[in-house]
């Protein structure tokens, strides 16, 4: 069985252009990364759980704020490289990320150093235009935009 993931694409347009929120994951592995390395905010979640509420959840861990209420389109599964499968929504709403603050989690760092350390589960979190989030994207989340766009509610993708 694979392990499940689900996460939240909140989106907007701000000054004419569309914009999705975005993070980057903390710790040590992820620091030097950039583009290719961002991710919806998402986590995982167990076997009959609801993907829906599993996805909020996860957007609240990963930001520190509550996701905003809106209408739910559902973008599907991905299988990512890895196997892990992950079901993503989008919101439309606007967030004010200031005070965004993540979780944390430990590890041993340096590793073999014996020493656990603390880190940001998410780094930076960023509201980026569509082409950008293009580029910042894994690779195996970006199918996310395209459906986004596809979806026919939304107007100016």
């Amino acid at each position: 069985m694979p392990k499940l993931s689900a996460g939240l694409l909140l989106y907007r347009t701000h000054l004419g252009e569309m914009e999705v929120l975005i993070v980057h994951p903390g710790g040590p592995f992820w620091a030097r990364k950039d583009d290719g390395a961002w991710s919806i905010p998402k986590g995982e979640y167990a076997q009959g759980d609801d993907p829906w509420s599993a996805a909020r959840r996860e957007f609240a861990e990963e930001i520190g704020l509550p996701p905003p209420d809106g209408t739910r389109i559902e973008l599907g599964e991905v299988k990512q490289p890895g196997g892990k499968l992950v079901t993503a929504f989008a919101v439309g709403g606007d967030l004010d990320i200031t005070n965004a603050c993540s979780n944390t989690f430990e590890m041993e760092w340096p590793r073999g150093s014996g020493k656990l350390r603390e880190f940001p589960e998410v780094d930076r979190v960023e509201w980026v235009p569509m082409a950008r989030a293009e580029i910042k994207l894994l690779k195996g989340q970006r199918v996310f935009l395209d459906r986004l766009r596809a979806h026919s509610g939304i107007a100016g993708l």
